[in-house]
């Protein structure tokens, strides 16, 4: 993996896991990578933690390679979290067709995916689907290519489906 944008980024990151340290658990990462020729560039570990679903990580878009886990007592529940937060640019999950037909039907982003070998939730797939968000996130009409006259009538969404 290589290394975070940006010098802001780097900084973000160790204050990140700072405030996951104290509001929940780091799993896995939480620092940053200074041996050898990594302490020439912003390159950090990537972070697995797990935190209550009150936790105000859930509601920032940190661009960072940090994974927050909330444990739910189902689906219902899970959408009900995902669909409170102000933002919308990617979702993704892994699951049945049952589950699949679900997120699908129930999400509140732009760019969804199900059962994406490649990860769940890393964007838009370049050349392959449009890119663009909901609520917060990039709400710009690109992937319709006009924000004025589809978007009002219809929901912009690109889902992918990995079989």
């Amino acid at each position: 993996m290589g290394p975070v944008t940006t010098a802001s980024a780097y900084d973000n990151y160790a204050k990140y896991c700072d405030r996951l340290r104290s509001g929940g658990k780091i799993l896995a990462g939480g620092f940053k990578l200074r041996d050898g020729d990594l302490a020439h560039g912003f390159y950090v570990a990537p972070t697995l933690a797990e935190a209550p679903a009150t936790h105000p990580l859930f509601d920032e878009e940190m661009f960072l390679p940090i994974l927050m886990l909330c444990r739910v007592k189902d689906r219902e529940e899970a959408m009900r979290l995902t669909n409170a937060s102000a933002l919308g640019l990617t979702a993704g999950c892994y699951g049945n067709d049952n589950d699949i037909e679900f997120f699908f039907d129930h999400v509140e982003a732009g760019v969804t995916y199900a059962n994406r070998a490649q990860g769940a939730t890393t964007g838009a797939w370049p050349g392959y689907q449009p890119f663009g968000g909901w609520k917060g996130s990039s709400s710009t009409g690109k992937g319709i290519a006009s924000f004025y006259y589809l978007a009002q009538y219809q929901r912009e969404q690109s889902q992918t489906r990995v079989e």
